[in-house]
């Protein structure tokens, strides 16, 4: 008599991570409860900003990654918008240049201290206008210098020279629904899009069309995400009908938007 094995063997079965200790984390930090999708911090070699609560504004901290152990609540911020920061992305080029989105409908760009903020910083070194509601979306270009997204619940897709505060690009006509994220390829030549519409975009933003459409990537009504991965496959996170969980892989083609 054979007996079928209950448990599934795994190489990662008996596997258990460490949790680090205290002294190595970020503790007491009040991160931002705006009900916004989005992952309310970025990183980048030098530095960990986080958007928190604030009052009267929008604000977020940007602290040393040597800074670790309990946050001070008196701890300086980046404090210049009039309503609470939806996202932030750190510059690909300059590990001291940060920009961040806001309820009040503006891109701010920041230059922080090489050693870290020493008192709240009001004063961006960029404020670009051009978005008419809440901008949500905020990703650098990976390739060219000064060259920011972003994108609004306007559901329009700027793209800016930071250098000189100007649109290069303005794309709206492109997405009928909200837009849930957007990411480049590895070269900036395109960007990825996923919309409330249930549609996965590929967009030349230097033409301004439309390259490759994926209609309901996903089934399920709650916000899907999709990525560029390094060999131009698009990846994505969903949900089914039934509110389970999915994951896609894409493979976009020349005439095809279809699973890899």
């Amino acid at each position: 008599m054979s007996f079928r094995k209950v448990v599934r063997q795994s190489k990662f079965r008996h596997v258990f991570g460490q949790p680090v200790k205290n002294d190595q984390c970020y503790e007491d930090i009040r991160v931002s409860r705006v009900t916004w999708d989005s992952t309310f911090c970025a990183v980048n070699p030098k530095f960990l900003a986080v958007i928190v609560e604030a009052s009267g504004g929008g604000a977020f901290l940007v602290l040393p990654l040597s800074k670790t152990g309990r946050i001070d609540k008196a701890y300086p911020t980046v404090c210049g918008h009039t309503g609470p920061v939806l996202d932030i992305d750190w510059c690909p080029h300059n590990d001291e240049v940060i920009a961040s989105g806001s309820e009040d409908c503006t891109v701010m760009v920041w230059q922080i201290p090489e050693n870290g903020l020493t008192s709240p910083l009001t004063e961006p070194v960029v404020v670009l206008e051009g978005h008419t509601k809440r901008v949500g979306i905020i990703t650098w270009h990976p390739t060219a210098r000064n060259v920011l997204l972003s994108a609004g619940c306007d559901n329009v897709v700027l793209i800016w020279n930071v250098g000189t505060a100007e649109e290069l690009y303005r794309l709206d006509s492109l997405h009928p629904d909200l837009i849930y994220n957007v990411s480049w390829n590895h070269s900036g030549s395109l960007f990825c899009s996923a919309c409330k519409d249930k549609s996965v975009r590929i967009i030349d933003p230097r033409r301004g069309t439309l390259v490759a459409e994926r209609e309901k990537a996903h089934e399920g009504a709650r916000p899907m995400r999709a990525i560029f991965l390094a060999d131009g496959k698009v990846f994505t996170t969903g949900f089914s009908r039934m509110s389970e969980r999915q994951l896609a892989l894409w493979d976009p083609g020349v005439r095809r938007f279809c699973l890899a």
